[in-house]
């Protein structure tokens, strides 16, 4: 079926043409009807299926299509479609593909997150946009202090929900819908269900359409999966040693922290394999450089954090290694998912130690399917090697306290820690780490002098834990008692 079939105007199919795309994706072919009936919309699926599209190609038509009896607005353009994202980069991302598919609507756009001058993003709102994407700290400021206008929103659109309250925002969430129109369209994204997922759309969502392109919490069939066994130690040189054998030039490598991203980073370039940082810690303008040269093929390695999985969105990316497996399954499915995007094959490769072994089985649990492990000659793991804890709260994941509010733009404090339920049943320690509030128009450059927050403490906006929570003690994962994890004593491509 043809875009046009779907009941999309011959502007917007000229401009997803040009952008290369002929034929609606599985998600799309269900979502873009939904949305143009008008009613609300929750919806699954996973990363890289073009559930942005799903979304922002039907919203196009329906605003450049007057329903019957409505009134065209008067004088300055107001906001009539609010995009609300967990993360910078994400927010960035869906911004973009709104100009690109509305290139020929005459419709107007802009995106506001923190981290960068809040000034300009005021400017660019007083001329007026039709769609605003945002974060939600950043969207607070602004309507704190009055330089947007919500009141005559008809659609809300919930990207990546899971992420939002994983990452705390729940409180933002509900301020948010409080000062919006009772009457407007919801639409609702999550890449996977949780307990915290469906209340809030039993909440905010009236007699849905469901729409399912994929079992729950699966990984995208295109990914071929493969665990390494390794020692903890030899890691590192693991990840050399694959890079430089395989002759791999665009990898993008997954830490817990983001102490563990610098530290390795550095490593690597001292290895002469070119690598870049992107994390909260870093500066939006060197988190926006690092993408960018990324994507270009001119860095060999981006090194992120878990708060950067959602944001990350690369053409024909073929690696994403799991230098360290993560402390929530959930966070393994949007992890690979920057890999086989779109129908396009990739690899997702892990490094698992003795100490992560529980927890590589917890995420094989969730996804229910066995990954191939691969010991590679001359990396075997110690068969008598012992599991250690697993710091989940390094330094680098405590809180920043309050950074500031108001005109400059900053973040303001939030706890930003919640308690995640294992694969096993047993709660999880989930560390949000520090989170600003973010955002900016898209022409909009980083300015410190213009009340930058650049140590935000994560990619996406939002909060810092509370001083309480910075001298919390260390959460532990529980180690494995097993000495010889079955794990590692298979070699060979056979589990």
């Amino acid at each position: 079926m043809s875009f046009s079939a779907l009941g999309l105007s011959e502007s917007i199919v000229r401009a997803v043409s040009e952008h290369g795309y002929t034929a609606p994706t599985p998600i799309q072919l269900q979502a873009i009807p939904a949305v143009l009936n008008g009613g609300d919309l929750l919806a699954g699926a996973q990363t890289g299926t073009g559930k942005t599209a799903g979304f922002v190609l039907p919203i196009l038509q329906r605003l450049t299509t007057l329903k019957p009896g409505a009134k065209p607005v008067e004088g300055k353009r107001k906001v009539r479609v609010l995009v609300l994202t967990p993360t910078r980069e994400l927010a960035a991302q869906v911004e973009e593909s709104v100009r690109t598919y509305g290139k020929y609507t005459g419709l107007k756009s802009t995106v506001v997150y923190g981290g960068v001058g809040i000034n300009p993003q005021i400017s660019t709102l007083r001329q007026g946009v039709d769609i605003l994407v945002a974060t939600p700290g950043r969207l607070l400021d602004h309507h704190q202090q009055r330089t947007v206008d919500l009141s005559q929103v008809e659609i809300l659109v919930l990207d990546e929900a899971d992420r939002m309250l994983d990452m705390g925002f729940i409180h933002d969430i509900k301020k948010v819908l409080a000062v919006l129109p009772k009457q407007r369209q919801n639409l609702l994204f999550s890449a996977t269900f949780s307990d915290d997922i469906k209340k809030l759309a039993d909440s905010l969502l009236d007699n849905p359409a469901l729409i399912e392109v994929a079992r729950r919490n699966s990984t995208v069939e295109m990914i071929q999966q493969k665990v390494h066994p390794v020692d903890r130690e030899k890691k590192r040189e693991l990840l050399t040693h694959l890079i430089k054998e395989n002759n791999w030039h665009q990898v993008l490598v997954f830490t817990r922290t983001k102490h563990g991203a610098n530290r390795l980073a550095e490593q690597l370039n001292k290895s002469n394999i070119t690598a870049l940082v992107i994390h909260g810690n870093k500066s939006q303008a060197a988190r926006t450089k690092a993408l960018a040269e990324f994507k270009k093929g001119d860095l060999q390695v981006l090194v992120a954090t878990d708060i950067a999985a959602r944001g990350i969105d690369i053409d024909q990316l073929p690696h994403v290694v799991n230098f360290e497996i993560p402390n929530v399954p959930e966070d393994y499915v949007h992890r690979i998912g920057r890999t086989g995007r779109a129908g396009a094959s990739g690899e997702a490769i892990s490094l698992v130690c003795v100490d992560e072994i529980k927890m590589f089985h917890d995420i094989e649990r969730l996804i229910k399917r066995e990954v191939e492990s691969v010991v590679i000659p001359g990396f075997e793991p110690d068969p008598n090697a012992k599991a250690q804890p697993i710091l989940l709260r390094s330094p680098d994941h405590q809180g920043r306290g309050r950074s500031g509010a108001g005109r400059g733009g900053q973040g303001r404090g939030e706890p930003g820690q919640k308690q995640r339920q294992g694969g096993r049943g047993k709660p999880d320690q989930r560390v949000g780490g520090a989170r600003s509030s973010t955002g900016t128009s898209h022409n909009t450059s980083a300015n410190p002098k213009s009340g930058v927050n650049t140590k935000d403490g994560s990619v996406g906006g939002g909060r810092s834990a509370p001083r309480a929570a910075q001298k919390s003690t260390p959460a532990l994962a529980p180690a494995t008692t097993r000495t010889t994890p079955a794990l590692f004593r298979k070699s060979g491509r056979d589990r």
